[in-house]
């Protein structure tokens, strides 16, 4: 699968134009899915050197991106029929409908190929559960 990532909100909390503290599990979760064989874009509005200090972040914690705001590695903007947008099968951004879900809540919809609404449904039938007492009579 080819996921793109947000940096800023996403990976780390919002601190732009500096870098935040990461996000609980975000980067372990990313190397995780890296190492299942899914093609990961960091995809961010940052450019320039704000950029470069975004993906050296990353690669100092051990997270290289297949491609940085592009499709591939050697995708140039002057490509004839260049487009911002991403050929990709998933986004992982802050700026979703509904927020951004815990790092294990996304590894677990993408490992499962479930949805949103179908991970928080199996959570919250195991809470909610009533556990069957036993009576004596």
């Amino acid at each position: 699968m080819i996921i793109a990532v947000d940096f800023d909100g996403t990976i780390v909390e919002h601190r732009y134009p500096r870098i935040g503290e990461e996000i609980p599990f975000a980067v372990d979760t990313l190397k995780l899915l890296q190492q299942e064989h899914h093609r990961l874009i960091l995809w961010s509005v940052r450019e320039g050197d704000l950029l470069d200090e975004a993906v050296e972040w990353c690669r100092a914690r051990g997270l290289e991106f297949y491609a940085v705001n592009k499709d591939y590695p050697e995708e140039e903007n002057d490509h004839k029929g260049f487009s911002r947008k991403l050929k990709v099968d998933l986004f992982i951004d802050d700026r979703n409908l509904g927020g951004l879900p815990d790092w294990g809540v996304i590894y677990r919809m993408i490992k499962e190929r479930k949805q949103f609404s179908d991970i928080y449904q199996l959570i919250d039938e195991g809470e909610s559960a009533p556990k069957k007492k036993r009576r004596w009579f």
